[in-house]
């Protein structure tokens, strides 16, 4: 693939998203079910946040390994919306930026995914 194609060649097309308003275990499932570690949180068509599995482990009681594990999780997604948790300073850029480009912003601010 040569630096000058757009990223709209290689990007993911059908993204799966999370809405302001679903619930954290709506999250989860998503995670699991897509085997995915990010995803977009949108308003219409605004991306308002970008969740991550490592931000439902942060507010999870990960180490609860007993039979209260799924009681446990639920209890405290419950506490938490998905706008706090989420993380709200998202970059995007168009579909026509270079996949060079693209790689020189990554590099820049240093994203770990």
């Amino acid at each position: 693939m040569k630096a000058g194609t757009p990223i709209s060649v290689i990007m993911t097309k059908h993204v799966i998203t999370l809405k302001l308003t679903d619930d954290l275990e709506t999250a989860e499932l998503k995670f699991k079910k897509n085997k995915i570690r990010h995803i977009p949180v949108v308003s219409g068509n605004q991306i308002k946040g970008m969740l991550s599995y490592t931000d439902l482990l942060r507010i999870s009681f990960a180490d609860a390994v007993d039979e209260h594990e799924e009681y446990v999780d639920a209890v405290v997604y419950n506490m938490f919306t998905i706008e706090q948790v989420m993380t709200k300073n998202v970059v995007s850029i168009p579909a026509t930026t270079t996949i060079k480009e693209a790689a020189e912003i990554l590099a820049h601010k240093e994203f770990h995914a």
